[in-house]
């Protein structure tokens, strides 16, 4: 790993995001080395807030030409997907109400609204939960359109609508721990009328409330981080959202949620992570975190696994299995299992549990 070359590319990371600081250099940047940022940059799936950075670079510091068009035309390619996918938001929000569906955006295009920059930041697919029952409604309504989806892991099912991936979730948080259903209904149900809107496309789309969006971004994380990994983009998603939302939500009530969910001490790490290596101000962290907290080698693991750990080179030549869809599969389960399980045992413990489970009963049928 070039430590060095890293440095440089969490300086671009941190000009981007807050558009804000300037970028410090030894010696200029080598065509080579432009080139393995923008790999670095796709790899973590956050090119377009990198490209944001040049703005505020001086004209020595700039990539060559050749690459900054490259860029440019990615950086056009993201602007124009996001465009395509606000339409397919504002469309099916729209026909699900019409249908009486009561459908939240989460996730990306939700998250997107914090940024600088909305549409440099990338997202994958549309992900709709839905009130009470209406994950069935909204099933039954696929089917009467004859819309050919598909079921996944964790009660969820996907299809793509426009030549754009919607994915639909039974379940609010990626929480796998089935004891906590309970509260997390509780808090649901708490913070419905908190729920506020973001207007993609002249229309008013429902969102959770904030420490319930916030929750469900950092839960996500720790998700992942359990199973093959995740990229920055989703800590920079943490990052905005604080910014964004901490004056207006309760901070010691946040607090009692993370305790209670069993996600207190993980929670610490990730927010080390956001103020050392995000560039999220300390003021903008809920509560203070233990002083003694380390977390460089969450941030190797960040960084060697990328995008939901597709890319991994650490194990690009490993034992490939048809029931698993990346190589090593058992083996890096295994490694994630004993590297969280002490900072969250409930969720590293329950993961295997329910996910086998969902894989057999997910398919509820009507």
């Amino acid at each position: 790993m070039n430590y060095q070359l890293r440095n440089i590319f969490f300086q671009l990371l941190r000009i981007g995001l807050w558009g804000e600081g300037k970028l410090s250099l030894t010696k200029p940047l080598s065509d080579d080395d432009w080139n393995s940022i923008l790999k670095y940059a796709s790899n973590q799936t956050i090119e377009g807030i990198i490209y944001d950075s040049f703005a505020f670079l001086h004209e020595d510091q700039l990539p060559p030409i050749a690459i900054r068009l490259k860029w440019a035309v990615r950086v056009d390619q993201i602007e124009r997907h996001n465009v395509k996918m606000n339409a397919v938001i504002a469309e099916q929000f729209t026909l699900f109400t019409q249908n009486g569906i009561r459908a939240i955006l989460q996730k990306g295009r939700a998250v997107a609204s914090y940024y600088r920059m909305p549409n440099h930041r990338i997202s994958g697919d549309i992900d709709w939960c839905f009130e009470d029952d209406d994950y069935s409604k909204a099933r039954n309504f696929l089917k009467e359109r004859d819309v050919n989806f598909k079921y996944t892991p964790d009660f969820s099912l996907g299809y793509d609508w426009n030549e754009v991936h919607v994915e639909h979730h039974m379940r609010k948080f990626d929480f796998y721990n089935p004891f906590k259903k309970k509260y997390l209904n509780k808090l649901l149900e708490k913070y419905q009328t908190q729920q506020e809107t973001l207007v993609i496309d002249g229309i008013s789309i429902r969102l959770l409330a904030p420490e319930l969006q916030i929750l469900q971004v950092n839960i996500h994380i720790l998700k992942h981080l359990i199973t093959y990994g995740i990229s920055l983009r989703q800590f920079c998603d943490s990052a905005r959202l604080y910014y964004s939302i901490l004056p207006n939500i309760d901070g010691q009530a946040l607090h009692a949620i993370y305790k209670k969910t069993g996600m207190l001490k993980w929670t610490h790490l990730l927010h080390k992570l956001l103020v050392d290596y995000i560039g999220l101000p300390q003021n903008a962290i809920p509560f203070p975190y233990p002083k003694d907290t380390r977390v460089d080698w969450m941030l190797d693991e960040v960084w060697y696994s990328g995008n939901f750990g597709f890319n991994d080179e650490r194990f690009e030549q490993g034992e490939k299995s048809k029931f698993f869809c990346r190589p090593d599969s058992a083996k890096r389960l295994w490694k994630n299992f004993k590297k969280y399980v002490k900072y969250s045992p409930q969720e590293a413990i329950a993961f295997p549990i329910l996910h086998a489970y969902s894989k057999l009963f997910g398919r509820k049928s009507d």
